[in-house]
């Protein structure tokens, strides 16, 4: 997981939030609102429900395109158990929240394979 977060703001235009992704190098952004979770932006959306509808980035806002809905998991849920709903519901990238529903850390299956490589012992055929 992923736990140094640049949160969006649901005011700011596509572009300085894709901005941001190109920066850190991520593919997603969590939309923050006071502290809590209110939805999440992927370059998925700002292709297909901005730029290929002619919308502008530069004056599009994040609320339009985000998407509210926003599956998530606790931060002390069980790591194969998130892998595997991951999984199930094709998604690569999931918000992490603490039991009182504040954003803590965004975890990525690439993230949980990496984990899964390294604490794999490899024996000699």
């Amino acid at each position: 997981m992923s736990r140094r977060l640049r949160i969006a703001n649901a005011a700011e235009t596509l572009q300085e939030a894709a901005e941001v992704m190109a920066d850190e190098g991520v593919g997603a952004l969590p939309v923050g609102d006071r502290g809590r979770l209110v939805g999440l932006l992927t370059e998925r959306d700002i292709v297909e429900r901005a730029v290929a509808l002619g919308r502008s980035p530069a004056e599009t806002p994040v609320r339009d395109v985000m998407r509210e809905e926003v599956l998530y998991c606790f931060e002390d849920e069980d790591v194969e158990e998130t892998a595997r709903h991951m999984d199930e519901l094709n998604i690569h990238r999931m918000p992490v929240l603490d039991r009182a529903k504040r954003l803590v850390g965004v975890v990525a299956l690439s993230d949980i394979r990496q984990r899964e490589t390294r604490d794999v012992v490899r024996k000699p055929w």
